[in-house]
């Protein structure tokens, strides 16, 4: 029996799943998990990307430590951010998506390339945390300055356990700097934005080796192993490991909600660009997505009102609110607010007057904003599906699950598992 490692870190939450195939069937066993987030740093939100790491090779022993043989290990994480590496050593801090020091620097990025030849390049939707506006802003503050290499999160795992660095192609596209044609980095946008050509070699794909543990990882962790590239976007290894029949719709649905659909070509009309929809690398096909708000604002909804109180009863006592008014989901006070309630006051006529009704209110907006959505994707692809899978720790909602089937109209198939590490597993034992 082979045993595989997947590493699947989002942005609140780590896991180390142990991976194998048995009579045509994935079969997996999470080993070790750890917790993850964002925290202020001199007015700024960073990650621990040094606790990070070591949480993920801690994880690497106690998998280990009950099974003596992996085959091999791959990473997945969220998107867009990075770690900067230089001839003078790594550089701190390592800045999260969600901090907002891209403001300024948008428009002049849009000066030097405007969004619409960026989209018809690349396919990647506007967002204010894409990796392209996020090293403009370290450009403009001389934090390129004598840098050799931008690693993705994953990327920079990997090499801290090997070594080697080698970047991957699914998460490179969600920088907004990868050509949706060649599926390389564009150079035209590289020279337009004045970034060094050295800092974005070829990329590889999902499948590829990375190399085998350093010495002194493997001699810590109790054996060695070979670590592989996966679809290092956590949204492409989930994808990969939703067992859909055809085209269906998808959402994964954590942090973000991530609603698309597969395609064989990146789909970049104006019509697409509007509804801000994106092309991502998939294994072998264009993810055609958009980031819909999701379980963030439930989650920090459940930290402000009622944090010891068990999912089931928020849950039950949402479904008993008579509350029945919506929020745009999706605009900007949700993004990172001091306090949620407070962006849903303001984002309504009528101020919830008790804490089920702001889950009310969510769980309505959450539904209606994937309505709208699909409707957007099937003008945009010329068809109409049935089926909506959604995966991820929102399928276990089954309250919310029924407000997008009635939302939406659509077949909702929710599979309440972990979809992004079997993605991650099943690429390791192709």
């Amino acid at each position: 029996m082979k045993y595989f490692l997947a590493i699947d870190i989002g942005a609140s939450s780590g896991r180390h799943i142990v991976g194998w195939e048995e009579d045509g069937e994935i079969k997996t066993k999470e080993v070790y998990r750890f917790p993850n987030g964002v925290k202020e740093e001199s007015g700024h939100l960073v990650w621990d990307i040094d606790g990070l790491f070591a949480s993920v090779r801690e994880g690497i022993k106690v998998a280990f430590g009950q099974y003596s043989e992996i085959a091999s290990i791959a990473i997945d994480t969220w998107g867009c951010d990075y770690v900067l590496i230089g001839e003078d050593g790594e550089r701190r801090p390592v800045y999260a998506y969600r901090d907002d020091r891209t403001s300024d620097i948008m428009d002049e990025v849009h000066g030097r390339m405007s969004f619409e030849k960026l989209y018809s390049r690349t396919g990647i939707q506007f967002q204010p945390f894409n990796t392209i506006y996020q090293l403009y802003s370290d450009k403009a503050e001389g934090r390129l300055d004598k840098i050799t290499d931008f690693l993705m999160i994953p990327e920079y795992l990997a090499y801290k356990l090997t070594g080697k660095k080698v970047k991957e192609y699914t998460n490179a596209t969600t920088t907004g700097l990868v050509n949706v044609n060649t599926g390389e980095f564009d150079g035209e946008i590289l020279k337009a934005l004045g970034f060094s050509e050295n800092l974005f070699p070829a990329l590889h794909k999902p499948g590829e080796e990375v190399g085998e543990l350093l010495p002194e990882i493997a001699a810590y962790v109790g054996g060695n192993t070979e670590v592989v590239l996966c679809a290092t976007h956590d949204t492409g290894s989930a994808v990969e490991g939703i067992p859909m029949d055809g085209e269906e719709l998808y959402i994964s649905s954590g942090t973000w909600s991530l609603l698309g659909v597969k395609t064989k070509s990146a789909i970049t009309d104006e019509g697409s660009r509007k509804a801000n929809y994106s092309n991502e690398g998939g294994v072998g096909y264009i993810r055609y997505q958009k980031n819909i708000m999701g379980m963030w604002v439930v989650n920090n909804l459940k930290k402000e009102l009622c944090p010891d109180m068990p999912f089931d009863e928020i849950i039950r006592r949402a479904r008993e609110s008579a509350y029945c008014e919506t929020a745009d989901i999706n605009a900007p006070q949700f993004l990172s607010p001091e306090r949620m309630t407070e962006a849903f006051d303001v984002s309504v006529k009528s101020v919830p007057k008790v804490w089920a009704d702001y889950f009310k209110c969510a769980f309505l907006s959450l539904a209606e904003s994937y309505k709208t959505a699909i409707a957007e994707l099937e003008a945009n692809t010329g068809k109409s599906y049935k089926k909506l899978y959604i995966v991820g720790g929102g399928a276990k909602n089954n309250y919310l699950n029924e407000l997008t089937a009635k939302a939406t109209g659509k077949q909702v198939i929710a599979l309440p598992i972990e979809a992004t590490a079997i993605g991650n597993l099943k690429i390791q034992i192709k």
